[in-house]
């Protein structure tokens, strides 16, 4: 049997999640690995030994220095078979340290409850995802303003109710879905400032094993709880828990998370209507093939798993909170099972779609042709009041040139809606001698519509992205890796 166990999944016989086969970068799927979750609880159990050790509670020299030698000594399957008997994860996993360090056995755990181990342990691997959405997040939003910079003074057609509206410029739309990055930033930034420790609380948070410890010593155990969290890298404990840190802690940062979802769905679906309307696409590989049936078709694959992915993170969201809701008094197991799909499922999943966004920013392919055009067909309408504006200015009634402005546009619309046609509204009205006075090739210019969109894009550089780059200029360059 425990070779069965061994070896499912490895011939394919057994469901392996496509969020890390797929999706997730290597390092995201590293730190929710079931060897992770191992090293960062020893890390925990020794750095509760060492600060033990510096207080003069019960742990030797000796104890701490086995255990700094078995720290990397993991044998998950001989956890497994302690976990069979024990029928206890956190015991299974001492023992099997104890087994490595035996000279630290007698002490190991020593005034600890099991989420002394399992909530801190968490928060540390917590910690490191939060950091690895956040460098994504900084890589997404300058590559999107380097296409915003490029692209700031290009005019297209602006869509409200994905119905032809004003003019914008194509660098305006981009800076639209790197703002929503950005502000996804400051919050994982939020997140990570506030992340604390569980600290050391004992069975229901009172810390009463550990003031036991200490001889009733309330100083000596602050002192002690400070020490362990410096040693795993913090400076701050929460101020009061149960058993556990409180959930609500693991529904904000999911929050968080699927408030980057959202942003990522948001931009792949306007990559998908772009692509649609031939304006806009994203990176096509060499080789790629679009359908297995249609070999012309250049399909928006990569938004299409962004926003089927957003969806999953979105919905994970609200598991979250519940999960906070239902904690009864100081603790209650039911947690246990949703967190440990909770929270490596929305990191895992989000870190795969800032990958294709990252992709996407990157490698953004634009056809201002295409984008002329259109704009071509829908301008002469927008630059109708214009006209009229210049017509009444040359000498003429405003009430007339309106009627015959609305007579040549209804004219023009039927002939593209009924006929199929091209716009050809200047035309009727350059033949109108009523605008004979009237610079039509002037009013019908793109640049004239576009508002302040190339200046808004250079605030928003100058304003937003270009502190976020100043402020992480030492974040690596990320590189997506896009898996089928």
């Amino acid at each position: 049997m425990a070779r069965r166990m061994r070896e499912r999944g490895s011939d394919g016989t057994s469901y392996v999640s496509p969020l890390v086969t797929r999706n997730a970068s290597v390092e995201m799927a590293e730190l929710f690995s079931p060897r992770r979750r191992t090293l960062e609880w020893r890390r925990v159990w020794l750095a509760l030994a060492e600060a033990q050790h510096e207080r003069g509670l019960g742990v030797s020299a000796a104890a701490v220095r086995a255990l700094r030698r078995g720290i990397e000594r993991i044998d998950l399957a001989a956890a497994g078979r302690h976990e069979r008997r024990v029928r206890h994860d956190v015991v299974a996993h001492l023992l099997a340290y104890a087994d490595v360090a035996p000279a630290a056995r007698r002490v190991l755990h020593l005034g600890a409850t099991s989420m002394d181990v399992v909530d801190n342990a968490d928060v540390v691997i917590m910690r490191g995802a939060l950091v690895r959405v956040r460098d994504w997040l900084v890589n997404v939003v300058i590559a999107l303003g380097e296409q915003a910079r490029q692209w700031r003074t290009l005019p297209c057609l602006g869509f409200t109710h994905y119905q032809p509206a004003q003019v914008t410029t194509v660098g305006k739309r981009i800076s639209l879905w790197a703002w929503d990055f950005a502000r996804d930033l400051e919050e994982v930034e939020t997140r990570l400032a506030r992340l604390a420790l569980r600290g050391l609380r004992g069975a229901t948070g009172t810390q009463a094993s550990f003031l036991e410890l200490c001889r009733g010593n309330a100083a000596k155990v602050g002192r002690l709880e400070r020490a362990f969290a410096r040693r795993l890298g913090f400076e701050q404990c929460e101020p009061v828990t149960g058993q556990t840190y409180s959930r609500k802690v693991d529904g904000a940062v999911i929050a968080t998370l699927a408030g980057v979802a959202a942003s990522v769905h948001k931009m792949a679906n306007d990559m998908r209507l772009l692509a649609n309307l031939r304006e806009m696409e994203e990176p096509f590989e060499r080789g790629q093939v679009g359908s297995s049936a249609m070999a012309y078709k250049r399909n928006p694959m990569l938004s299409e798993r962004a926003t089927g992915l957003a969806r999953f993170v979105i919905a994970l969201s609200q598991s979250a909170w519940q999960t906070a809701a239902e904690q009864w008094l100081e603790r209650t197991l039911d947690d246990s099972s949703n967190k440990r799909l909770v929270v490596p499922e929305a990191f895992l999943a989000v870190d795969g779609m800032l990958q294709i966004a990252l992709h996407i920013a990157r490698g953004l392919v634009v056809y201002p042709r295409v984008i002329a055009s259109r704009l071509k067909q829908e301008i002469p309408f927008m630059a109708t009041e214009q006209i009229l504006l210049e017509g009444v200015k040359a000498g003429g009634d405003r009430q007339e040139l309106h009627e015959r402005i609305r007579r040549h546009s209804v004219a023009a619309a039927r002939e593209i809606k009924e006929r199929g046609g091209a716009n050809d509204l200047m035309d009727r009205l350059g033949a109108d001698s009523a605008f004979g006075c009237v610079q039509l090739e002037r009013a019908v210019r793109p640049e004239a519509f576009v508002g302040l969109a190339p200046q808004q894009v250079d605030r928003f550089l100058r304003e937003v992205v270009g502190p976020i780059r100043k402020r992480y200029r030492g974040t690596p360059r990320m590189e997506a890796e896009i898996r089928v």
